[in-house]
């Protein structure tokens, strides 16, 4: 790729000159960014302000030196800029290439080595098995898989978690309101005041535990009933919720189970820890962590004087089986509503002997509706169900990657609904369609694609522009991977798609007359659906040929 051969030259030149530094020990060290003049060139690096300490020579003198001694043979200029930058504009050979490489590697370009196979987890969702998933939910699940996409795109080993907080009040709460729909179901009158959660999807579930266990059920003791009860109450929760996000283009490798933590002894196991490494201590009855030693602004419970282990408890358990699982940086997504948790649990693992800077807390905004009201399957909620059944689940993953996550999402339906450049999906949904249907006009004048010599014939400022643009691809997965910001990619095809559009109204791509420009045409034309395939692919939607 092209951004990754420019920082393997700055390396070589780096190395030839003897700039030593331990801030520059490999091309990712090596910072490359667009210009926001044009006139600066296609890409500049600030890499001399890195070097500058090391080497105790000012960036722009750097900068001079680097600029002399760089390879020229993809550059037709290498330029030194005030005050350490260097700036470099290719030669059309440099970008005409790229297109061969395009087609070359059409499932894999985008793709690079960046992570060096380092193990990252990403826990997201995890959402309590005791009800569907809402939209703010679906923010998050869309959200998280799309940061887990992209880090697998930039050379990760991902693995993505949903973590089921399957112990605690609330199933006790779970098992009791579906024993009484149960019981509602054989006749017995039920005081709706007595439901812990009061959604009429659990006559659903009460239905089919009084099928599957005969009214025998009841006539158990209140401990095995419930036991029967809440195990398979949260069984069928699971797998609708799985149901549910699986159609949302979201699957996850491990369902980690908190009751696993408890019964397998890790739970108290990491209280014993902290207690011997003086970072838990025992007051009246409870066991607390010392978190004001770690600059927490109070103490925190960690078991009750009762003896229940606290939420917090099986947490810091929980983080501390990541690591002893091996991965390297732990990313936790989160709804807003748990942003007071964050600075504790760092605190924790910190305490433990992990590095802190390892764990990585993501706080999702929450999703506000504009313009229509939706039809509700429950009659309470919007569920993640509810937004598939009125926009498809193309329309509803997109739209929540158009902002930040750091941002509210005002989710316009109305927006959402139209088939018109004024949709953002639909905008580029139609590139790629457009694309597809004039290669297709084209292969019935006998024009096809060419990626031979004919691209040497492709030195329009627009047509370099859109190249520009596609060497830009895997430099933007790798931005977009390491920010942890998917919106990025949406940025970032909006502006190929409009480059595109730009090309094919300005120039004529289909021209019998001259099949050889048609043909280097045709090529860049394909080389851009790949290209938007591929990105709309790493946001987990489709790319459609025909609209």
């Amino acid at each position: 790729m092209v951004t990754d051969k420019i920082r393997e030259i700055i390396l070589d030149a780096i190395i030839k000159l003897g700039f030593a530094s331990d801030a520059v020990s490999g091309i990712y060290d090596i910072p490359i960014e667009t210009p926001k003049v044009r006139e600066f060139g296609h890409y500049s690096s600030n890499v001399p302000f890195s070097l500058a300490a090391s080497i105790k020579k000012p960036p722009y003198d750097i900068a001079v030196a680097l600029a002399a001694s760089i390879d020229m043979s993809m550059f037709e200029k290498v330029e030194p800029a005030r005050p350490g930058f260097i700036n470099f504009t290719l030669k059309p050979a440099a970008l005409q290439d790229v297109i061969i490489e395009i087609n070359d590697n059409k499932n894999s370009y985008g793709r690079s080595d960046y992570g060096n196979g380092r193990k990252v987890q990403v826990e997201f969702v995890s959402a309590n098995p005791t009800g569907p998933l809402s939209v703010g939910h679906g923010r998050i699940a869309v959200y998280g898989d799309t940061v887990a996409r992209l880090l697998d795109a930039a050379g990760f080993a991902v693995h993505k978690e949903f973590y089921v907080n399957d112990a605690g009040n609330q199933i006790n709460n779970l098992a009791s309101s579906v024993e009484l729909r149960i019981r509602e179901l054989l006749g017995e009158p039920v005081d709706p005041e007595q439901l812990g959660y009061k959604g009429e999807y659990l006559i659903a579930y009460a239905r089919e535990i009084l099928e599957e266990n005969g009214q025998a059920l009841l006539d158990k003791d209140e401990q095995e009933r419930r036991a029967i009860i809440a195990e398979s109450s949260i069984s069928k929760m699971l797998a609708d919720q799985a149901n549910t996000l699986k159609h949302f283009g979201v699957e996850f490798d491990t369902w980690f189970r908190e009751r696993e933590l408890h019964k397998s002894g890790i739970v108290e196991k990491t209280l014993e820890i902290m207690k011997e490494k003086g970072l838990a201590y025992e007051e009246d009855g409870a066991h607390w962590f010392s978190s004001t030693d770690f600059e927490d602004e109070k103490d925190r419970v960690l078991k009750k004087s009762c003896g229940t282990p606290t939420y917090f408890l099986a947490d810091i358990a929980y983080h501390r089986n990541k690591y002893e699982r091996g991965f390297e940086t732990i990313i936790d997504i989160w709804g807003a509503d748990h942003h007071g948790y964050i600075e504790r649990m760092k605190a924790a693992v910190g305490a433990l002997g992990f590095d802190p800077a390892s764990l990585e807390i993501l706080i999702v905004q929450f999703v506000r509706f504009k313009n229509v009201k939706m039809s509700k399957r429950l009659g309470n909620i919007v569920t993640i169900d509810d937004l598939i059944d009125e926009v498809g689940a193309d329309v509803a993953r997109f739209f929540f990657l158009t902002r930040s996550r750091d941002s509210h999402l005002e989710f316009d339906l109305k927006l959402a609904g139209e088939k018109s450049e004024a949709n953002p999906l639909f905008y580029l949904q139609y590139a790629h369609a457009r694309i597809h249907s004039l290669i297709a006009k084209a292969e019935e004048k006998n024009l096809r694609p060419m990626f031979g010599s004919e691209l040497s014939l492709l030195t329009d400022q627009r047509e370099l522009q859109l190249m520009k643009q596609l060497a830009d691809f895997p430099w933007e997965i790798q931005s977009a991977a390491k920010s942890r910001e998917p919106v990025r990619i949406i940025s970032y095809l909006s502006r190929l798609a409009g480059d595109f559009h730009a090309f094919y109204h300005d120039l004529r791509v289909i021209s019998p007359e001259e099949p050889l420009m048609s043909g280097a045409r045709l090529a860049l034309s394909k080389a851009t659906g790949s290209v938007l395939a591929r990105g709309l692919d790493f946001l987990g939607v489709s790319a459609p040929e025909s609209m």
